[in-house]
C-alpha cells in the first residue's frame, strides 16, 4: 500500500482537493491518502467552491461533505511514502517539522516539473531496487526526484512552483488554482502508478 499526505494552510481548499482527487484516481491501488493545514481553521468544511471542483473533477459528493480540515503535526509526517505541499512555504513548514523527510517532501508543481524531466527508466529502476512493497518502491522513486533539484534548472519564476491560495477569493481564483493543482496531480498519479506496483 501506498501512503500520500497533502498539506497546504487551512486544510479547506487546495490541500482537501488534491487528497481527494489522488484518492479518486488511484482508487484501485488502495492508497491511504490524508490531508492537513499548517495552521488556520479545525475541524472546517470543505469551501463550497473546492467542494463544488472536486465534485466537478469526480470526487463524490459525500466525500467532500465529510472533510473536515485539521492541524498538520509532526506525527502526521512520519510515515507518508509521499508529502505534496501546495506551495514552497508549506514545504518549508514540513521540512521544519520534520527534516529528515525533505527527501520525500515536494510541492505538488514541484514534483510534476521534476518528474517530466526524469525518465521513467531511472524512476522504473529505482522502484525495482527497492523491492516489492509499494511504499517503498514510491519513497526511492522520491528520492531520485529528490536528488535532480539541485541539476533540473528551477522555473523562471519562483511562484510556479506553487499553488495559488483561493481562500476567500473570488471564482476566478478558485478556477486558476485547480488549473494550477490538477495537471500537477496528474503527474503525481502517472509517477505513483509507473513504480507502486512491481513489473
Amino acid at each position: 500500500m501506498v501512503e500520500l499526505i497533502t498539506v497546504c494552510t487551512g486544510n479547506i481548499c487546495r490541500s482537501p482537493l488534491a487528497a481527494q482527487l489522488l484518492q479518486t484516481r488511484l482508487g484501485d491501488l488502495d492508497p491511504r491518502v490524508t490531508s492537513a493545514g499548517t495552521r488556520g481553521l479545525r475541524s472546517a468544511r470543505m469551501t463550497r467552491e473546492s467542494a463544488y471542483l472536486a465534485q466537478h473533477l469526480g470526487v463524490p459528493a459525500e466525500v467532500s461533505s465529510a472533510h473536515r480540515s485539521r492541524f498538520l503535526q509532526e506525527s502526521d509526517l512520519a510515515t507518508p511514502d509521499l508529502i505534496i505541499a501546495m506551495t514552497r512555504e508549506h514545504r518549508r513548514d514540513i521540512a521544519e517539522l520534520a527534516p529528515a523527510r525533505l527527501r520525500h517532501t515536494f510541492t505538488v508543481r514541484e514534483f510534476a516539473r521534476l518528474a517530466a524531466t526524469t525518465s521513467d527508466a531511472d524512476l522504473v529502476s529505482s522502484a525495482a531496487a527497492a523491492g516489492p512493497d509499494g511504499g517503498a518502491r514510491l519513497r526511492a522513486a522520491a528520492e531520485v526526484l529528490a536528488a535532480r533539484r539541485g541539476l533540473t534548472p528551477p522555473p523562471a519564476d519562483p511562484d510556479d512552483d506553487d499553488v495559488v491560495d483561493p481562500f476567500r477569493q473570488e471564482w476566478s481564483v478558485y478556477q486558476r488554482s485547480a488549473a494550477q493543482l490538477v495537471p500537477a496531480l496528474d503527474e503525481v498519479v502517472r509517477v505513483v502508478r509507473l513504480v507502486a506496483a512491481p513489473r
